[in-house]
């Protein structure tokens, strides 16, 4: 079991540098066996140490949530990114692009013809450096477009003197129990329709764009049935996987890592215990809440978060500052003062609640790395 260095004060959030590295380099090995591209999202992260390992594993560019982050990553080295979201451009949105898109290779992503043409309208001159990427609806049902009104957007993005360099989707209803091989044969039916489609009306596709942490590692696989399989890997040019560097509590309540596969932890400290009775349960506090962890919880979720050495506690409540963690009959109590790590349930969110993170390897704080794209939320 790691230990939590003495030179951490909790709550604090750790990251192990050994399982980190192993998480990057298995994915970017299986997708590489699969002829995939690994586009990674490091919006998960926001660290440009992370970055630069998952580029030097193999990874062609980085996807990015905002134009901030794009800044961010850019001024770090990052030569290719893609903002993943369908964003609507104005004057101060389109002066910002047209900074980046000198040194960077900039693509974002549109779903709708105004968008595409107000892009166009502010980029002006630059709207020939920025790619568009139209994203379709493969049944998450947030942003995205039918494959059959793909075409309709991608001659709105053409018009207005955008590239169109393809397609994405984000097959976020992966992130259910017994649902990421229904996502991932969704999404290979839904992008190999609409690229279908798109390249019947004469755009040439450099980009089909999908992947999710739950789904990545399914693309063209036995798992997956009927018109997906047979539509193959082919479907996929690149995925864009985020949470898999680190892990989290819903990806192991998904079956979709184990707890050896968890990089990030949040060092806490038990600060009041009960032995309970017929009225209460056995219980304890930890000095870490939702201000650290994260307030997620999926419905399907057993708990808003997972002990990393006692998977049978439960995290039922959280306040700001602290965890309620109900401990299972028969199972000796922590001593007060005693320090645990807990996997929160959603990563992305709170890795974006601190300014920096402890990195651990053996044991040992071996240094700390600022989370340089923290709140760059636009």
């Amino acid at each position: 079991m790691s230990l939590i260095p003495v030179e951490i004060d909790t709550p604090d959030i750790m990251v192990e540098l050994g399982v980190l590295e192993r998480n990057i380099e298995r994915m970017a090995a299986a997708l590489r066996a699969k002829g995939l591209r690994l586009r990674p999202h490091a919006k998960t992260h926001k660290m440009p140490e992370i970055a630069a390992r998952q580029l030097a594993a193999g990874a062609v560019g980085l996807t990015v949530a905002t134009i901030g982050e794009a800044e961010v990553f850019a001024e770090h080295g990052a030569t290719d990114l893609f903002i993943a979201y369908p964003l609507w451009i104005g004057p101060r949105q389109a002066e910002r692009l047209r900074r980046l898109a000198g040194p960077v290779r900039i693509a974002i992503g549109v779903d709708s013809v105004e968008a595409a043409e107000a892009a166009g309208r502010h980029l002006g001159s630059a709207a020939g450096d920025i790619e568009a990427v139209v994203e379709i609806d493969s049944g998450h049902h947030r942003s995205g477009v039918r494959p059959e009104q793909a075409v309709a957007v991608a001659r709105a993005a053409a018009g207005a003197g955008l590239r169109v360099g393809g397609l994405f989707t984000f097959p976020g209803h992966g992130y259910a129990p017994g649902m990421p091989a229904k996502a991932a044969e969704e999404e290979q039916q839904a992008l190999g329709r609409a690229a279908e489609l798109l390249a019947a009306a004469g755009f040439e596709l450099t980009r089909v764009s999908g992947g999710s942490t739950p789904t990545a590692e399914l693309t063209g696989t036995a798992e997956l049935t009927g018109a997906a399989e047979q539509a193959g890997p082919s479907a996929l040019t690149e995925v864009r996987p985020g949470v898999y560097v680190f892990g989290d509590a819903q990806q192991l309540e998904l079956g979709r890592c184990t707890a050896a596969d968890i990089a990030l932890t949040v060092a806490a400290t038990v600060v009041s215990r009960h032995e309970g009775n017929d009225a209460t349960p056995r219980r304890l506090v930890l000095d870490a809440g939702s201000k650290v962890l994260g307030g997620d919880r999926p419905a399907w979720a057993t708990g808003y978060g997972r002990l990393m050495d006692h998977p049978e506690a439960r995290i039922t409540a959280l306040s700001e500052h602290h965890a309620t963690v109900v401990w299972p009959e028969g199972v000796d109590l922590p001593a007060l003062g005693e320090r645990l790590r807990v996997i929160p349930n959603h990563v992305c969110v709170a890795v974006n609640l601190v300014d920096d993170v402890a990195v651990v390897s053996e044991g040992r704080l071996v240094d700390r790395w600022r989370v340089a794209a923290r709140g760059r939320n636009s």
